[in-house]
């Protein structure tokens, strides 16, 4: 790859990240796509399920998780992997919140960014890295770790590969068990965007949404 072209693919992903339309309500008036489950309407075999969900979720049953339930056994399993993703992962919060991140701001996922947010501060990512990212551009002074999950996370999605110079940089911080952590959580925050995507799912009534909506 010439040099003019290594400047400017950076770039074409930056702008492409900005310009994707942000995830959108419904229109005023219009139902749910998906009504809002209750923990009554749940059936009996997935009472504990949705107790684990209560204790540790933002928006409560709202979210991802008001579309999962209409596949009890996939909302089964993806907890589950979620349990591993968010609570004993390889990854340090701070990483694993800030490649969360990068997905949510990929897919201008409102729900995503309200909840993860919070957290990625919280787990130590500085607050101009996560607000840089959040414009679509190139965080400012990022640290080598979290430079190397940027680059990784962003490579992946905009080439579809990891070029060896890539994962060799990745390597010399990460260890190969964080290195498939990190594509775990990232694809798996994909889909959690397409689910919200799905239903519609924005933060919770008089929080603002975090993309402005097209």
């Amino acid at each position: 790859m010439s040099s003019r072209l290594k400047f400017l693919a950076p770039l074409a992903l930056t702008l492409s990240l900005a310009a994707a339309w942000a995830q959108t309500p419904p229109a005023p008036g219009a139902p749910k796509r998906f009504p809002q489950i209750t923990l009554e309407q749940i059936a009996p075999e997935g009472q504990a399920l949705a107790q684990e969900i209560l204790k540790i979720s933002s928006v409560g049953l709202a979210g991802p998780y008001n579309i999962m339930f209409r596949s009890p056994v996939f909302a089964d399993r993806m907890k589950r992997l979620l349990d591993y993703l968010r609570f004993n992962t390889s990854l340090p919060p701070r990483l694993n919140e800030f490649a969360i991140l990068i997905q949510g701001q990929a897919w201008k996922s409102q729900v995503e960014w309200y909840a993860h947010y919070p957290l990625a501060l919280k787990a130590g990512l500085p607050q101009h890295v996560a607000d840089d990212l959040k414009t679509g551009v190139r965080p400012r002074d990022m640290a080598p770790d979290e430079e190397v999950v940027y680059e990784v996370s962003t490579e992946l999605m905009r080439t579809h590969e990891l070029s060896d110079a890539t994962f060799q940089k990745a390597k010399r911080v990460l260890n190969d068990q964080q290195l498939v952590d990190l594509v775990a959580v990232s694809g798996t925050y994909v889909t959690v965007a397409m689910l919200l995507a799905l239903g519609q799912e924005m933060p919770p009534e008089g929080k603002p949404m975090p993309f402005p909506a097209r």
